[in-house]
């Protein structure tokens, strides 16, 4: 068991669907009518034509090229084709998606096993070919998007910094804004993040530290000619370690206890302080993506805009409901985990009487953000894509059905967030909590349109840090996932939808 494993697994259902797929569905399909043309162009050296309705950088169409190229020589040698871009059909270019999706399941197994080193190999593999299993994910492996591309060079650039590798992080920081824009924000929230490790393991280990030389006095005092290395009572402290406890999945950072940090005023006093004595450091190591992330603002600068085509129609324009949409949709598809009976009483009991001014103050934001779509729908040319996303029609069929039924949503709005920042909150700091929701809000309200797919890398941040090991609940979601699945694959193929304009 382990990362081959996992690859295994996954290109048993990516190579026969991507199959099935290109038989049924051979033409382009939805944006592929924009994104397929554009890499046909740089398959035939055209690099400076450029469609105007695209608004992603050309990322992807590199990644794209370098697949090509790889199989460009062996086709050739067939006599399967006569030049290179022969090989920019519809069905090879898909197949960078397909490929990109083996080799994302074994990122996400390598992340897995670095943020808790301590599951084992069974479970982790278990747990990483449930995620590749995530629907959003899933689905867009067998078309020619952008999204899988975008989802596997985030995932290591993360595990880059997990590693301390940060140089090369920040690179594929660099390349992942290349593919798509709203990934700086992912970048940075890495970044921030990893000063947050940083600083918390460097104020632990003084800890430690002063912890050791108080007991090292103490048994100093009490016996000065005695070697404490070999006496018992060390060794029983030891033993009574977390860290020794087979049974016990250890987090790979372990958030300071509640005495030493009282509250998120603590922990921002904490960081300031501690990354002030740790400025050169901090600037040393962390330099890199400063550097991605001045090259970007320039580039906005010189652009215009952060997007690169169809400007007038992806104007930033606040829609605030984004981020309570996240949190619906990431916990419906994480359902096992939040909605129980038990824990849906003991967290609103536990929010209700220790937090009853966050409480508050999170269903009074919920109804605001909903309120302002009536607001600022006026300045967003739209808020759909069009009549083939699930989006389409949850909002014509449930939303729009009657003007309060977008209100009466709103406890399960908040049960979402307060379920998503309580798990969270088990097994990371406050700042880190905060830090994620605060990157999560950045990526998604600026964004008038509704798409699920935007939800993607946030939703994989929280699964795999969510830290629970339980595998039925695991299991739910796999099953859960499938079913989904499996209903949208039927509805494309065979019941696809289609434009009013179109026969």
């Amino acid at each position: 068991m382990g990362r081959s494993t996992v690859a295994l697994i996954v290109a048993l259902w990516v190579v026969p669907i991507s199959i099935f797929v290109n038989l049924i569905v051979p033409e382009p399909y939805m944006d592929e009518i924009f994104h397929i043309p554009q890499a046909q162009q740089y398959c035939k050296g055209n690099f400076k034509s450029w469609d105007p309705m695209i608004t992603t950088p050309p990322g992807l169409y590199y990644l794209s090229l370098a697949h090509i190229t790889s199989l460009f020589p062996g086709m050739l040698l067939l006599q399967q084709i006569s030049s290179f871009s022969d090989l920019c059909s519809t069905a090879i270019l898909r197949s960078v998606n397909g490929v990109l999706a083996v080799l994302c399941s074994i990122l996400i197994y390598e992340t897995i096993t670095e943020l808790w080193p301590a599951l084992d190999r069974k479970r982790a593999t278990f747990y990483a070919v449930i995620l590749s299993l995530y629907p959003l994910h899933w689905f867009f492996t067998y078309l020619y998007y952008t999204d899988v591309a975008s989802l596997i060079v985030f995932l290591a650039m993360y595990l880059m910094s997990l590693k301390k590798r940060y140089l090369l992080s920040a690179l594929l920081g660099a390349l992942a804004v290349c593919i798509r824009q709203t990934n700086i924000i992912w970048m940075f929230f890495v970044a921030c993040t990893s000063v947050i490790d940083l600083i918390m393991n460097h104020q632990r280990h003084r800890g430690d530290t002063q912890k050791s030389n108080v007991t090292i006095g103490e048994k100093t005092l009490i016996s000065p000619k005695e070697d404490f290395s070999a006496n018992p009572g060390f060794r029983r402290r030891k033993g009574k370690s977390t860290v020794d406890d087979p049974t016990r999945v250890v987090p790979r950072e372990t958030a300071m206890s509640r005495s030493q940090l009282s509250g998120l005023i603590d922990e921002i006093q904490l960081i300031l302080v501690q990354g002030w004595h740790l400025k050169w450091e901090l600037l040393v190591s962390f330099s890199p993506f400063l550097v991605v992330l001045a090259a970007f603002v320039a580039f906005v600068c010189w652009n215009g805009s952060i997007v690169l085509g169809a400007k007038e129609a992806h104007a930033v324009s606040p829609h605030f409901a984004q981020i309570l949409y996240f949190a619906i949709i990431s916990a419906m598809f994480s359902a096992p985990f939040h909605f129980t009976l038990d824990r849906a009483s003991s967290l609103l009991q536990s929010f209700w009487k220790h937090r009853p001014s966050s409480f508050a103050l999170l269903f009074g934001a919920s109804a605001a953000s909903l309120l302002s779509v009536h607001f600022f729908s006026i300045a967003h040319p739209y808020l759909l894509a069009d009549n083939r996303h699930y989006p389409f029609y949850i909002w014509r069929k449930v939303i729009r059905a009657h003007w309060s039924v977008k209100y009466l949503l709103v406890p399960l709005y908040v049960y979402s967030w307060m379920s998503i920042v309580n798990i969270l909150g088990k097994t990371k700091s406050r700042i880190w909590v905060l830090a994620y929701f605060l990157a999560s809000a950045v990526t998604l309200v600026p964004a008038p349109l509704v798409e699920f797919r935007y939800y993607t890398i946030p939703f994989f941040i929280f699964m795999l840090n969510c830290a629970n090991y339980e595998n039925s609940k695991w299991l739910l979601m796999g099953v859960l996932f499938v079913g989904v699945n499996v209903f949208t694959l039927w509805m494309f193929l065979f019941r696809p939808f289609h434009w009013d304009h179109e026969p």
